[in-house]
C-alpha cells in the first residue's frame, strides 16, 4: 500500500536504523509528511485499509492536530514531533493511554536526559523551576479506538512532542514548554522519535505478557503528582476536591476526599 509521503529525513533514518531491534514492528513501516492535517487521521484511515500494527505516521507540522476533548493541538512547522501509530492488540486497549505516557516519558528521558514526568492521564511535563511554579507541558498522548460489534478493533496512538520554542497561543503560553527550552541546547528529533517507538514496543510487550501491574508501577514511578497532590475536578455531583492516591486497577486516578476514596475516570483535573 502506498502513500503520497515525503522523504524521511536523514537523521530520522539513522536513528531508526540504530533502534530496529528494540522497536519491533513500531516504525518498521513509517511514513513522513512535512505537513499534514492530522497524523491520527492518516493512521486511522490506514488501519481501516488493513495496514499492520506498528505502521507509523510522522509529520513536521499539522494543520488539524487535536488533543483531549477535541481541543486543537498547536503543531507549527519546525517546533515539534507529531507521531501516530497503529496498535491492534485489543486486549490491552484499556491501558494504552497509560502505556503511551510511559513510552513517551521514558523515550524523552533516554534521548535527551530531560527528567520529564507524567501528569494524569496523558500529559508529559517538567516540574517547576521554583517552589510554587506549575508544571509545564512538553508532550501529550491521544489514544483513539475504533469499535465494532465485538468491541475495540484497533487503537491509534497519537503523540505530540514540543521540541523547540514556539509562539504558543495565549491559552497555553504559561503552561507549555519545549525540550530545547528546558535543556538550553539542541536535541536530535530522530533520536526522540526512535526512542519513543522503542519504549512503546517494550512497554506494550510487557503489558501483553505480564498484564497491568508492572505498567502501573512504571507509570507511578514517573508520576509523582499521582500520590499526595491536591486536586479538584468536576463530578456528576459538582466540583470535588481531594488528594491524589494512586491508580485504580482500570487506570482511573484515585483521590482521597472527606467522603472517602473516589475514582476519576475522565474529565478535567486541576492540580492545586
Amino acid at each position: 500500500m502506498s502513500f503520497s509521503a515525503d522523504a524521511i529525513p536523514a537523521d530520522f533514518e539513522s536513528a531508526l536504523a540504530a533502534t530496529r531491534a528494540e522497536r519491533g514492528l513500531f516504525g518498521a513501516r513509517l511514513f513522513y509528511f512535512s505537513e499534514t492535517g492530522s497524523t491520527n487521521d492518516l493512521a486511522a484511515a490506514a488501519a481501516d485499509r488493513g495496514e499492520p500494527e506498528g505502521t507509523t505516521f510522522v509529520a513536521g507540522a499539522q494543520t488539524a492536530g487535536r488533543g483531549r476533548f477535541g481541543r486543537a493541538w498547536f503543531s507549527p512547522p519546525g517546533a515539534g514531533l507529531y507521531v501516530s501509530t497503529i496498535v491492534r492488540r485489543t486486549a490491552i486497549a484499556p491501558w494504552i493511554t497509560l502505556a503511551g505516557g510511559v513510552a513517551v516519558a521514558e523515550g524523552i528521558r533516554a534521548a535527551t536526559a530531560l527528567p520529564v514526568q507524567i501528569k494524569w492521564p496523558n500529559d508529559v511535563v517538567v516540574a517547576g523551576r521554583t517552589l510554587g511554579e506549575g508544571r509545564r507541558k512538553i508532550a501529550g498522548i491521544l489514544a483513539e479506538a475504533s469499535t465494532g460489534s465485538e468491541g475495540v478493533e484497533r487503537v491509534v496512538l497519537g503523540v505530540g512532542v514540543n521540541l523547540r520554542s514556539a509562539a504558543y497561543p495565549p491559552e497555553i503560553a504559561d503552561s507549555a514548554s519545549a525540550i530545547e527550552v528546558e535543556l538550553g541546547r539542541p536535541v536530535d528529533a530522530g533520536l526522540v522519535l526512535a526512542q519513543v517507538l522503542a519504549r512503546l514496543n517494550g512497554v506494550l510487550e510487557e503489558l501483553t505478557n505480564a498484564g497491568p501491574p508492572t505498567l502501573f508501577q512504571r507509570w507511578l514511578d514517573l508520576a509523582p503528582s499521582a500520590n499526595g497532590a491536591s486536586i479538584e475536578w468536576e463530578a456528576s455531583n459538582g466540583r470535588r476536591r481531594g488528594v491524589t492516591a494512586g491508580l485504580a486497577e482500570d487506570g482511573a486516578l484515585l483521590a482521597r476526599t472527606s467522603d472517602g476514596l473516589e475514582r476519576i475516570l475522565a474529565g478535567e483535573v486541576r492540580w492545586r
